[in-house]
């Protein structure tokens, strides 16, 4: 589908306003009330990756046509909170999984070895029992899940998912210190891995670590479904050689190993950038949402497989605008969401949200 005639459209972020120079890296979910919970970071000096960041909340009750008041979700004082990757479990609670660090601890510091274990990249954890409109004190899960020598480190972008079987699955990535001369800023370094909880996020523990420093595959963003037969299927961003700048794997164990390490999956044409996937179980259908340009971060577009991320077709194209990072969500039995970054001159300007019925993906 191409038209957008059946779908409608709102604004919950715009980059500027509500105190914030820039909002950037979405991810939603709705509760088990059907609520939406629209998150992204707040940013508030400038649209750089590090600096003064809140992960900041809006909520709506109406399947994304309006949206609540801004509320900040996680807040690192005058430092760094991001990444955030909610998930609402079978109990209603809703888990907000993300990474701190200092204002100041750039991506390149990082990755370079420049900074102390304190100032550089944490996991925190925190949980709402009230539909997002109040959250827990944020607990520090680093040392469960982060290995010593891993730098850089990221969850998602995007939605977590809970697993039939109750487990609670983060997708996430990681550099490696560098060999020889490198300084660890090499593509190469880049690796991928996901977090699991069987208790409802008390708890937690690195499920599979997929590192490849040869070059050819290097996982880094990484958003995960799981299919109708049960396994995990995960979909990355790729900072290598390969062909195409997607790959993909399965997990047959709920997410403690893969099947295959990371392969290219040279069918979803996309620019270097952040993507989501989305089972919908009513049709059977795994959904992948990112711009579709080749080279340039533009033409968002939604994408559709049959066969549990094997081949891939295009489903709906939203404009041939620019665009970036997004994340989907099944609103109700008739919709889906895409929340995305997009704009008329450059893709930071606004996050939007977008109704997209079922059947114009079918």
């Amino acid at each position: 589908m191409t038209s957008t005639e059946a779908t409608e459209t709102s604004v919950p972020f715009t980059s500027g306003q509500e105190g914030y120079a820039s909002f950037r890296i979405p991810a939603v979910v709705v509760t088990a009330a059907g609520t939406l919970l629209a998150f992204c970071e707040g940013r508030v000096g400038s649209r750089d990756d590090f600096g003064n960041i809140d992960i900041v909340l809006k909520r709506s009750t109406d399947g994304g046509r309006s949206w609540g008041p801004l509320q900040v979700a996680a807040r690192n004082g005058e430092h760094l909170a991001g990444n955030p990757a909610p998930v609402v479990l079978d109990t209603g609670r809703v888990l907000l999984v993300h990474v701190r660090n200092t204002a100041l601890a750039t991506e390149d510091a990082i990755r370079r070895g420049k900074l102390s274990a304190a100032d550089g990249r944490r996991v925190w954890v925190q949980h709402s029992d009230d539909e997002g409109l109040t959250w827990s004190r944020p607990a520090d899960i680093t040392a469960q899940t982060k290995k010593e020598t891993w730098r850089w480190y990221a969850t998602t972008p995007g939605h977590a998912l809970q697993l039939t079987s109750g487990r609670v699955v983060v997708p996430a990535n990681h550099s490696l210190p560098p060999k020889g001369t490198d300084n660890g800023t090499e593509g190469k370094y880049n690796g991928g891995h996901c977090l699991l909880s069987d208790d409802g996020g008390l708890t937690w523990r690195i499920g599979y670590v997929d590192d490849n420093p040869n070059g050819y595959i290097n996982a880094n963003e990484t958003t995960a479904a799981e299919l109708p037969d049960g396994r995990v299927y995960f979909n990355t961003r790729n900072h290598a050689t390969a062909p195409g700048t997607r790959a993909d794997a399965h997990s047959r164990d709920g997410g403690e190993t893969l099947v295959k390490p990371f392969r290219p999956q040279a069918g979803l044409t996309a620019p270097v950038v952040q993507g989501s996937v989305l089972q919908l179980r009513d049709p059977d259908l795994l959904l992948y949402s990112s711009p579709a340009a080749p080279g340039y971060r533009a033409l968002m577009t939604v994408r559709a497989s049959t066969d549990g991320g094997v081949t891939w077709r295009s489903a709906h194209t939203v404009d041939g605008l620019p665009a970036a990072y997004s994340d989907l969500v099944r609103v109700d039995t008739e919709t889906v969401g895409l929340l995305y970054e997009k704009g008329d001159f450059g893709a930071y300007e606004t996050i939007t949200f977008r109704r997209i019925p079922v059947t114009a993906l079918t």
